[in-house]
C-alpha cells in the first residue's frame, strides 16, 4: 500500500487525505466539485503552513507532504494507481454505492475499497462491486488530523488479509485500528458516545442541570476533552440528527431515533458551529 486514493473533500476527506501525505503516503483527495477541491487545498496547505509556524513540521517534511497530495476533480487517472481507496462522500446510499460501482470498475483488482461511513456497513455498498472480500468501513473520526482512533469494520465477506492490511495502515499513519469483526449500527465509539450524549439530553430536559453545567461535569469530572453538548456542535448536530435517523431505519427500534431536542435543533437549522448557532452561539 503505497498510494491513497480518497474520493470526497470535505472536513473528513481532505483530512484523512492530509494525514496519509503526512505519514508518507502518494495521496489523492478527489471531488465532483471544483469548489470544494478549491476550498480543500487552501485548507490544508495553511494547516501544512500552520504546523510549520508552531514548530510541529520542518518546512521540509510540510513541503515533501504537500508534494505528495494533489486535490482534483478527476477520478479515472488516481483510480488506476490506487492501492486503497477510501471514501468520505455524502452518508446517502445510492451516492456511495454509485461510487463503488465506479471505484470497482477503475481501480486495480488488487486494491482495497474502503468506506469512512460512520452509520452504513460496508455490506450496504459490497455487493455493487466485484470484490467484497477487499470491501470495509474504515472510519476515522472528526477531526480526522488529531484523533488517532480508527474503527476498521469488516462485513461477512470481508477477508483476514483486507483487515490485515488496512490495519496496518492504520498504524502507519500513526493511528489506532479499533477492529470489530461484525457489522453493528454506530459502530463502538458512536455508540458509547449516544449513551453519554443521550443520558445529557435526558438531563437537561428533565431540567437537572444546564446544558452548560452538564459539559463541565464531562470535562472536569469525566476528564472529557469537551462536553457532550459541544461536541454536537463541534461534529455538526445535523450530523448527530442524521445519525440518528439511520441507525432508526437499520434497527426500526423507536429507541434510536433523534432525540426531540436535537430534531428541534436539526428543523430550525441550528447545526452549530458550521451555522454559528447550535447549543451555543458561535461568533
Amino acid at each position: 500500500m503505497t498510494t491513497i486514493l480518497v474520493i470526497g473533500s470535505g472536513a473528513m476527506g481532505r483530512q484523512i487525505g492530509m494525514a496519509a501525505a503526512v505519514a508518507g503516503f502518494t495521496t489523492t483527495v478527489r471531488d465532483v466539485d471544483p469548489g470544494a477541491v478549491t476550498a480543500a487545498e487552501t485548507d490544508m496547505r495553511g494547516w501544512l503552513d500552520g504546523r510549520v509556524a508552531k514548530g510541529r513540521l520542518s518546512a521540509e517534511q510540510a513541503a515533501d507532504a504537500g508534494g505528495r497530495i494533489r486535490f482534483t476533480t478527476e477520478l479515472e487517472e488516481p483510480a488506476a494507481h490506487a492501492d486503497l481507496v477510501i471514501e468520505a462522500a455524502t452518508e446517502k446510499l445510492d451516492v456511495k454505492r454509485a461510487i463503488f460501482t465506479d471505484l470497482d470498475r477503475l481501480t486495480p483488482d488488487h486494491a482495497i475499497l474502503a468506506t469512512n461511513s460512520s452509520t452504513l456497513g460496508s455490506s450496504a455498498v459490497a455487493d455493487a462491486t466485484g470484490r467484497p472480500d477487499r470491501v470495509c468501513n474504515l472510519h476515522f473520526f472528526n477531526p480526522a488530523l488529531v484523533m488517532r482512533a480508527v474503527e476498521n469494520v469488516r462485513n461477512e465477506h470481508t477477508s483476514d488479509e483486507t483487515v490485515a492490511t488496512v490495519s496496518a495502515v492504520v498504524r502507519a499513519l500513526g493511528k489506532s485500528p479499533v477492529l470489530l469483526t461484525r457489522e453493528v449500527p454506530g459502530f463502538v465509539a458512536n455508540r458509547l458516545l449516544a449513551a453519554v450524549r443521550n443520558e445529557a439530553l435526558e438531563l437537561y430536559a428533565d431540567g437537572v442541570a444546564s446544558f452548560e453545567d452538564i459539559d463541565v461535569a464531562a470535562r472536569d469530572a469525566l476528564g472529557h476533552p469537551m462536553g457532550p453538548f459541544e461536541l454536537m456542535d463541534l461534529v455538526g448536530i445535523d450530523v448527530s440528527y442524521l445519525i440518528r435517523q439511520a441507525a432508526f431505519e437499520q434497527s426500526g427500534d423507536p429507541q434510536d431515533l433523534p432525540h426531540p431536542l436535537v430534531t428541534a435543533k436539526y428543523e430550525a437549522g441550528e447545526y452549530g458551529r458550521k451555522t454559528g448557532k447550535g447549543w451555543y452561539d458561535h461568533d
